[in-house]
């Protein structure tokens, strides 16, 4: 009786002990957004096991089951589109085709800029140049002379216009053409640089990189070095750079370790912060409020019509206010990642448009005037590298190319033109004028009867589908077709420059709905009866089951 008794006592004991860890494991796991956007290693068993097939030629124009006529008028329609396109950039397209052998990226980029079924068949047949010649306001010309409005806003660089970046770097290249590119030995201009960086953060100081990807990298580890804490904490969808712990899912050949992908604007999520003790930092970027908690937009995924965008500045602005208190509150790092949205939302980037100071900043993208860069800002408490009491215990961090004389010139010449009333004058109406420009167009599609609007973030613009349909993705075809220019994600990504005038804008509103019309007209957005996203990705995963079962 005694011996059952202490064994009862041990199992209660032990059951006890494994409470709280239970507890915060179910946490844990309820944080976790259930797509396989939010668990890494489920997306990662599952893109191993997706088969590779392509679609013959009546797949192609048939595999939502549109009747004959229907069919040969999309067969009709894309001939000719292939036609003019090949026709009106032939030297671009050619340079194109003979560079792409020996340059992995066009490789990769060509490969997926629509749905994988689709795309053989559709590279053979409609070919794009990748190559530019000249810009000019919000314009790019190719090698066929060619004028395109550019709307792929450099992935982000080109916030103020084609032109400044040109004059910023002219500028930044005269300010040191007598210094050259001297590397280690600093240039007077990376004091100023320093100081205006300071002001605009927040922050105590300051660090130099050559990418956002690398300035993310080291936030993350001063924030490991300091806190002594191993886990960081990403939230589902949202883009940090391509190293390991930053994107724990497909694209990536190991898997997550030490990351945490949880639910976006969720308290769940705040209670995993509150309760876990193995939390160094939070990364936040900003992009992630237009579509929460859903990977980045990009044509190669547009399988159905399930695309959805909104921004709630106010309830972004709700939910960060309350990250900082809990990361406040357990001392874990708050990190802002502004490479992309950096100087966006404003002169103050994220922390200035939202209220909400970080305890550690990440810049790239435009901050280097037309150069590439990357910089964190942070505590000064966080930004120290060494330990005076353990001289060995080091958080090591350099680059060869850190602080290079011409980037930071140009950088000075970027920050300096922060402070011109021509820059202020933009900032001053851009969030207001983004919105009513976003409205108008909706208007101007909802009019026209197409099923097709756009939400945005400030400048930053992404198109969704108000209908179900398997071939949103030519839309990107239609609008090269028009003369806009898109960057290899094609509709999931509209990058406005705020040098782009009302007059500017109207001719690109015209061109956009031109090309819906043209797409329409073609017969791409025939609907069945019944029709619906959900019938469409199930009919899909049949396929992938078909195809599966024959390897």
């Amino acid at each position: 009786m005694n011996e059952t008794l202490t064994l009862s006592a041990v199992a209660a004991a032990a059951l006890l002990t494994l409470a709280p860890k239970v507890v915060r494991r179910l946490q844990l796991s309820m944080a976790k957004h259930p797509s396989l956007t939010g668990h890494s290693r489920m997306a990662q068993r599952v893109a191993r096991l997706l088969p590779g097939y392509a679609y013959d030629a009546e797949q192609f124009f048939g595999c939502d089951d549109a009747p004959a006529e229907v069919q040969a008028l999309r067969r009709q329609g894309f001939a000719a589109l292939a036609q003019r396109l090949g026709e009106q950039h032939a030297r671009s397209i050619a340079w194109t085709d003979a560079l792409r052998p020996g340059l992995s990226d066009l490789q990769f980029t060509s490969q997926y800029r629509v749905p994988f079924q689709f795309s053989p068949y559709l590279r053979q047949r409609i070919k794009l140049g990748n190559v530019g010649v000249a810009t000019q306001g919000v314009t790019l010309t190719d090698l066929d002379g060619q004028v395109y409005d550019d709307l792929t806003g450099s992935y982000g660089v080109n916030l103020f216009g084609h032109d400044v970046y040109k004059r910023l770097i002219a500028q930044g290249s005269a300010l040191v053409a007598d210094y050259g590119p001297v590397l280690g030995t600093l240039h007077p201009c990376v004091a100023g640089n320093v100081e205006k960086l300071q002001r605009l953060s927040g922050l105590d100081e300051v660090s130099f990189h050559m990418s956002g990807t690398e300035a993310v990298m080291q936030a993350v580890r001063l924030a490991r070095y300091h806190t002594r804490k191993r886990h960081l904490v990403r939230f589902c969808g949202a883009y940090h750079g391509w190293w390991e712990d930053v994107q724990p899912g497909p694209g990536n050949p190991l898997p997550p370790r030490e990351t945490y992908t949880l639910r976006d604007q969720d308290d769940r999520s705040i209670e995993v912060l509150r309760t876990r003790n193995d939390i160094a930092c939070v990364l936040i970027n900003p992009l992630q409020a237009l579509h929460p908690n859903k990977a980045a937009p990009g044509d190669s995924s547009l399988v159905d019509s399930s695309r959805r965008a909104h921004f709630d500045r106010a309830a972004t602005t709700a939910w960060l206010k309350k990250v900082r208190q809990v990361c406040t509150e357990r001392g874990i790092v708050l990190i802002f990642d502004e490479v992309f949205m950096g100087f966006r939302l404003g002169r103050g980037g994220a922390q200035e448009y939202f209220g909400v100071q970080a305890d550690m900043v990440t810049y790239g993208k435009t901050l280097g005037g037309g150069l590439p860069v990357g910089v964190v800002c942070g505590r000064r408490e966080l930004m120290r590298r060494f330990n005076d009491a353990h001289p060995a215990d080091i958080c090591f961090a350099r680059g060869t190319f850190n602080a290079h004389p011409y980037v930071m010139a140009s950088m000075a010449a970027f920050l300096d033109y922060l402070d011109t009333p021509e820059a202020e004058a933009m900032y001053a109406r851009f969030d207001t004028v983004q919105d009513a420009r976003a409205a108008r167009l909706n208007e101007r599609l909802e009019v026209a009867g197409l099923p097709v609007r756009v939400a945005n973030m400030t400048s930053v613009w992404t198109v969704y589908y108000t209908q179900p349909s398997r071939y949103n993705w030519m839309l990107q075809f239609y609008l090269r077709d028009q003369g806009l220019l898109l960057s290899w994600v094609g509709t999931g990504r509209l990058i406005f420059n705020l040098a782009t005038t009302d007059e500017d804008f109207e001719r690109i509103a015209s061109r956009f709905v031109a090309a819906c019309q043209a797409m329409q007209a073609d017969g791409w957005w025939w609907q069945a009866p019944g029709q619906s996203d959900k019938g469409i990705r199930r009919g899909i995963l049949r396929e992938l089951i078909a195809h599966w079962r024959k390897r």
